[in-house]
């Protein structure tokens, strides 16, 4: 019996406390790390990767994979910035058309899985390279910035207007310092929307039983294939946002700037799965997963660790994670069931 009620507490609480005794060991090794400053930094860095890892969620949550995020977030940040800056166009269309984007990428993302039977991982692994090469074609693969020469030879007059950079850069007081940047808030708000959507409204229970099992769930009458859709174009959607505010903290066009995001945001969805025992895909899990990668990749950069290893830990401790999680579900599932036979 205790052994079975300390399964239990490890299987919910033990990423909690392993994310705990994280913060306690990079605060005493890492000089600086506890700082007010080096919070909001792991706060902004966490922001974009969460709401990219938030709409990867979604799709899990179909038993689906949407490999494309990181493409379709930095297809955002070179539309946003090639619409202000050679467009001349305002802020707010530069982020109605992102937004646009990446609901269209979704929707055909969906539509090849469920119409034309392409599984996930290949059809948003094509639809990933589609949008690499895409988005380099109108610069020549460079990156775009105020006053840049275009390939015609004339200069770029467009730039990035303040409102949009308010939503990169701005930051609100918290304790009458400047810690909260908008990114964050922007991040909480639609961690708490869909949470609230997947968890408490029937929408949302229905996508857990299609990803559990789709043909009972179909049999009850849910329209599995609009499902499916509608996980995908979330996760265009929440890509572009984080697009949209890549671009806005940057300022530019980096063509670059996003080659971690699908890393990382696939990191924090995945952890999510062992966030209070759930071993299965869910918004608080994710939030939890975001943050945990930001504090491991800010701990590890202010102890002055190689680059080349940051992956590694990272991949290490999220394969440790996922089976200490299904692992040890798994044996709680079989003692629960022998106590049942006997």
């Amino acid at each position: 019996m205790k052994s079975d009620r300390f399964l239990d507490f490890a299987i919910r609480y033990g990423f909690l406390l392993l994310l705990v005794v994280l913060i306690l060991y990079f605060s005493v090794a890492a000089s600086g790390f506890a700082s007010p400053r080096s919070a909001a930094f792991i706060l902004q860095s966490v922001a974009i990767t969460g709401i990219l890892a938030l709409g990867v969620t979604c799709t899990l949550v179909v038993d689906g994979f949407d490999l494309s995020i990181g493409s379709v977030a930095t297809s955002a940040l070179m539309l946003s910035a090639y619409a202000m800056v050679i467009l001349e166009l305002s802020a707010f269309t530069a982020v109605v058309l992102c937004i646009g984007m990446g609901a269209l990428v979704g929707l055909i993302n969906g539509l090849l899985i469920v119409k034309f039977r392409v599984p996930d991982l290949l059809a948003t692994l094509g639809m990933m390279f589609l949008l690499i090469g895409l988005q380099r074609i109108p610069t020549q693969g460079n990156s775009i910035s105020a006053g840049m020469r275009l390939p015609d030879g004339s200069n770029a007059e467009g730039t990035f207007s303040a409102a949009f950079l308010w939503l990169g850069r701005h930051r609100f007081d918290l304790f009458l310092e400047k810690l909260v940047p908008v990114p964050v808030v922007i991040f909480l708000l639609i961690a708490i929307a869909i949470w609230v959507f997947l968890g408490f409204t029937r929408h949302g229970r229905l996508m857990y039983a299609i990803g559990s099992n789709e043909r009972a769930a179909s049999l009850v009458g849910a329209n599995v294939n609009r499902y499916k859709i509608v996980a995908y174009m979330i996760s265009g959607v929440t890509a572009s946002i984080g697009g949209i505010l890549l671009a806005a903290r940057l300022g530019r066009g980096d063509i670059a700037s996003g080659n971690n995001l699908l890393l990382d945001s696939v990191a924090a969805a995945l952890i999510g799965f062992a966030v209070l025992g759930a071993a299965r895909p869910n918004a608080f899990g994710t939030a939890i997963g975001a943050l945990f990668v930001g504090i491991l990749l800010q701990g590890l950069t202010m102890m002055n660790a190689p680059y080349y290893t940051q992956d590694f830990v990272k991949g290490a401790i999220l394969v440790a994670a996922l089976v200490f999680t299904f692992y040890l579900s798994a044996r709680q599932s079989a003692g629960g069931k022998s106590q049942t036979k006997t």
